[in-house]
C-alpha cells in the first residue's frame, strides 16, 4: 500500500523543497516523489507538517531564497507593511527593496513577496490533502495502531488546515487553482493549474470547517498533551470569520455565541498574557496558535526574531499616533526606545531579539479578536450600542493592564455615548487598529471594509483600486503555460 506523505520527507529530515518550489507545477509535491508502508506514527507526522508552513521558522521553503520571498512566512509584509502600521526596518536602507516596494504600492507580479505567500499556503494544502486522502481510507488506517478518536481528531485538523490556507489564499489573490486531492503526477498538476472562482473556493472552505468542527473533540484543548493543535474552538472561531468576510452578519452572532457559551475563552486580565512566551498554553485568550519551540531538530523557532535582530520590523509614525496616549497596548506592541517589537518576540526584555531559535508563538486567533467580530457584526444589524460595550470590554481591559513604563491612564468609555452606525464603525475599525496592531490583519481589514484606497492614499501610498486583489506571482502563470490568468491591472 501507498501513503505518499510529505511527512515521510520531515521524518527522515529529507529537505527537498527549495528548488522544487521553483520547479514544479504551482509549487505542489506530487505522490510519485515519496511512498512508505503507512503507520500511526508516520499518519500523525503528515498532519504535523502540515502545520509547519503556518511557522515563522527560517527556510521551511527554499534556502535563504530571499528574492523568492520564502525565508520566513510573509504576512507581516503582505499585511502590516503594506497596510502602512508596519516598517521594514527602524532605519531605512536598501536591503530587501522588494519589501519597499510592497509598503509604497510599487510592485509587479515578479515581486518576491507574493510567491512567498503562494508558497507555502499550496505547500501547506499539499500536505493537507495527502494527510485527508490517507485518513479517509479507513483501510489503510486499519492496518495501523491509530484509534477511531485519533482519526477521527487527525483528520479534522487536517481539514481545519486546508480551510486555513485557502482562506488566506482568497483574501489574497482571488480567484485560485482549487485542488482537493493529491496528484498522481507532474502532468495532473497541469490540469488543474487554472483559477476557481472565488465563491467556489469559499464554499470548500466552509464545507472543510464544518468537516472540522463535526470531528474534532469537544474541550479547549483537541489533545490536552499538545495544546497547539486545532481544536474545535478554532474550527468554530474560524467559521465565524468566514461568515464575518461575507458579511453574513447574524451568522457571525450565532456562531461566536455558540463558542461562548462552552466557556473555554475569556479575556486576560493582563493584555501581554496572550504574548508571553511563559504564558503560552496556560491563559484563556489564545485560540489557535502556531507552537514555536527552542532546541528541536528539525528547528522550530521563530525566525521572525532573527530578523528583529537584523534591524528588521518597526513601527510606523501614523501607526504610533494611532494610540490615545498612554495606551499601554503600544509600548506591549513595540518599544521604540528600545528598538523591540515585544509581541512578536514574547518577552518585554528583548532578550530573543537575533535569536531564530526563540519560543515565541504566532497568535493566529485570540478571543479579543472574535469579540471585535462579533461587536462589528452587531453594530452592522443595528445592535449599536451592545457592540460598542463589547468595544469597551476591550478598552477596560488595556486600561487596567499595568504600563510597562509605569504610567497610569484612563480610556474613554464608547458606550453609552449615543452614537450613530457609522461612527461605531468608524470606532470599532480604529479599536481593531490599536487591538491587534502587527497581528497581520491591518490589511485585510481594509480591504473587507472597502477602505483600504482612502486610507492608504491618505498615508502617500500609490494604492490603486485592482490593488484589492495582490497579483498571481509571474513564475506560476509561466509554469501553468498560461492557464492561469493574471489579476486585473497587472
Amino acid at each position: 500500500m501507498k501513503n505518499i506523505t510529505k511527512t515521510v520527507i520531515i521524518a527522515l529530515s529529507v529537505i527537498l523543497w527549495g528548488c522544487e518550489l521553483d520547479e514544479e507545477p504551482i509549487g505542489l509535491i506530487t505522490k510519485d516523489q515519496i511512498s512508505s508502508e503507512p503507520t500511526a506514527s508516520t499518519i500523525t507526522s503528515s498532519v504535523n507538517s502540515t502545520y509547519q508552513l503556518l511557522s515563522s521558522t527560517l527556510n521551511i521553503v527554499g534556502n535563504w531564497a530571499w528574492d523568492d520571498g520564502q525565508v520566513t512566512k510573509n504576512d507581516f509584509i503582505l499585511q502590516d507593511i503594506a497596510a502602512g502600521d508596519m516598517n521594514k526596518k527602524w532605519n531605512p536602507d536598501g536591503d530587501q527593496a522588494w519589501m519597499d516596494e510592497i509598503a509604497a504600492f510599487n510592485f509587479t507580479s515578479m515581486n518576491g513577496a507574493f510567491n512567498g505567500a503562494w508558497s507555502y499556503d499550496y505547500e501547506g494544502i499539499s500536505r493537507a490533502n495527502q494527510a485527508i486522502a490517507t485518513l479517509e481510507n479507513t483501510e489503510v488506517v486499519s492496518t495501523t495502531s491509530l484509534t477511531e478518536e485519533e482519526r477521527s481528531r487527525l483528520l479534522g485538523e487536517a481539514y481545519f488546515l486546508r480551510a486555513f490556507y485557502y482562506f488566506d489564499l482568497v483574501n489574497l489573490f482571488g480567484d485560485v487553482p482549487l485542488l482537493t486531492e493529491p496528484l498522481e503526477d507532474f502532468e495532473a498538476a497541469y490540469e488543474v493549474s487554472e483559477r476557481a472562482p472565488k465563491q467556489e473556493v469559499l464554499n470548500l472552505i466552509s464545507d472543510d470547517l464544518e468537516s472540522a468542527a463535526n470531528l474534532l473533540p469537544m474541550g479547549k484543548y483537541s489533545s490536552p498533551s499538545e495544546p497547539w493543535r486545532v481544536s474545535l474552538g478554532a474550527a468554530k472561531a474560524m467559521q465565524a470569520k468566514l461568515a464575518l468576510y461575507q458579511e453574513e452578519w447574524n451568522t457571525v452572532i450565532s456562531h461566536i455565541e455558540e463558542l461562548q457559551s462552552w466557556g473555554y475563552y475569556s479575556l486576560n486580565d493582563h493584555y501581554f498574557d496572550a504574548f508571553d512566551v511563559s504564558k503560552e498554553f496556560q491563559e484563556d485568550e489564545v485560540i489557535f496558535a502556531y507552537d514555536h519551540q527552542e532546541q528541536q531538530n528539525p528547528g522550530k523557532g521563530n525566525g521572525l526574531a532573527a530578523l528583529m535582530g537584523w534591524g528588521f520590523v518597526a513601527p510606523t509614525d501614523d501607526f504610533k499616533a494611532a494610540f490615545e496616549e498612554g495606551d499601554p497596548r503600544l509600548l506591549y506592541t513595540v518599544e521604540s526606545d528600545e528598538q523591540s517589537v515585544h509581541k512578536l518576540l514574547g518577552t518585554t526584555d528583548g532578550r530573543y531579539k537575533g535569536n531564530d531559535d526563540s519560543p515565541g508563538n504566532r497568535v493566529y486567533i485570540r478571543y479579543a479578536d472574535v469579540l471585535l467580530w462579533k461587536a462589528e457584526a452587531l453594530i452592522e444589524t443595528g445592535e449599536v450600542e451592545a457592540g460598542l460595550e463589547i468595544i469597551d470590554q476591550i478598552r477596560v481591559r488595556a486600561e487596567n493592564t499595568p504600563a510597562l513604563d509605569g504610567t497610569s491612564t484612563s480610556l474613554a468609555k464608547v458606550s453609552g455615548e449615543g452614537y450613530s452606525q457609522e461612527k461605531a464603525l468608524e470606532i470599532l475599525r480604529h479599536e481593531r487598529r490599536l487591538e491587534l496592531g502587527f497581528e497581520s490583519h491591518r490589511f485585510n481589514d481594509l480591504r473587507r471594509w472597502g477602505i483600504a484606497e482612502e486610507v492608504l492614499t491618505e498615508m502617500g501610498k500609490n494604492f490603486q483600486d485592482y490593488n484589492y486583489l495582490y497579483p498571481i506571482p509571474q513564475g506560476e502563470i509561466d509554469k501553468s503555460g498560461g492557464q492561469i490568468e493574471q489579476n486585473p491591472g497587472y
